[in-house]
């Protein structure tokens, strides 16, 4: 005879958090949307092929654009954000332009896209002070992991936005799905090979 398990109920203090950041998230969307935005220069990166590419040439057909800035292989916790982006990237691109950038040379981003098997256009950020003017190294000049949106109007380019990556934000769903275990996320740390 098959165990009947009867279903519990979410304890209602967790229910009422969660409920809680959902209505936050959707004040939190508001707010970013009304933001008037800083116009930016049309910087200069690389594509795969070592060919300058501009800024605005990123947003392709697309008024809208996302650009992950990303630190590296070396940092295990940005490559566990960009795996994330492979199940994302044709429904990301379908809204609006998307895009990685990071201070690796194009051959070496392409290595990382080839082991990786990454299906997202990754763009060089070597020759331009991109990442540092808008706020994504140090003060020592290292990289700094985020994400910033962008629009174009009138041939203009306006930084609309942008958030810094950490564990439990809101752009790796890695940390949601791993905190709801029994022991919750219990030193998990991303690995380069798993």
């Amino acid at each position: 005879m098959p165990l009947i398990i009867s279903h519990p109920e979410t304890n209602p203090e967790i229910r009422k958090i969660e409920d809680e950041i959902a209505a936050k998230k959707e004040i939190l969307a508001q707010l970013i949307a009304k933001e008037k935005g800083t116009q930016i220069s049309d910087y200069t990166f690389l594509d795969t092929n070592n060919n300058a590419i501009l800024l605005s040439d990123l947003f392709g057909e697309k008024e809208e654009l996302i650009i992950v800035f990303y630190m590296g292989i070396q940092c295990k916790y940005c490559t566990l954000w960009a795996d994330n982006y492979n199940g994302i990237s044709a429904p990301l691109k379908d809204r609006a332009a998307f895009a990685v950038v990071s201070h690796e040379t194009p051959e070496i981003q392409n290595k990382i896209k080839e082991y990786r098997a990454w299906n997202f256009n990754m763009y060089s950020r070597t020759k331009n002070t991109f990442a540092q003017d808008l706020g994504f190294t140090n003060d020592e000049g290292v990289p700094m992991p985020g994400v910033a949106s962008f629009i174009k109007k009138e041939g203009n380019i306006f930084l609309h936005h942008r958030s810094y990556f950490g564990p439990g934000d809101n752009y790796c769903n890695m940390w949601d799905f791993v905190s709801i275990l029994p022991r919750g996320i219990n030193k998990w740390e991303p690995k380069i090979n798993y």
